[in-house]
């Protein structure tokens, strides 16, 4: 079974590029510490300061093995720093999700 974390952030809106290079610098580090990064995702339109990130492992047990690999490379703690440095993240939840076989990732059936 697969499992996502669901990561709800509160952002400073006025800060939202600092956020999106925040965002953009996982894109390297999550795979490389073995979660298998879905995305992170930006407010476009409604609500201006919340942003989220998904993040899927085989197991809780894989998610624990990412935990102990992200915590000692010299990349995501550079990110986590800059981010406590610049004060962009306001708030962080995280949940964690197990999709609903045949929900997911399902094309839209509308012809063109």
């Amino acid at each position: 079974m697969t499992i996502t974390c669901f990561i709800r952030y509160q952002i400073d809106p006025f800060q939202k590029d600092a956020f999106r290079k925040y965002a953009e610098n996982w894109g390297g580090i999550i795979p490389r510490c073995g979660g298998h990064l879905v995305g992170y995702f930006l407010p476009h339109e409604g609500t201006n300061d919340i942003a989220w990130g998904l993040i899927s492992f085989e197991s809780l047990a894989a998610y624990e093995a990412y935990k102990t690999r992200i915590r000692s490379d010299s990349e995501a703690i550079a990110n986590f720093a800059a981010a406590q440095n610049q004060r962009f993240i306001l708030r962080e939840e995280r949940n964690f999700v197990e999709v609903v076989e045949g929900t997911f990732g399902v094309p839209s059936t509308l012809a063109r």
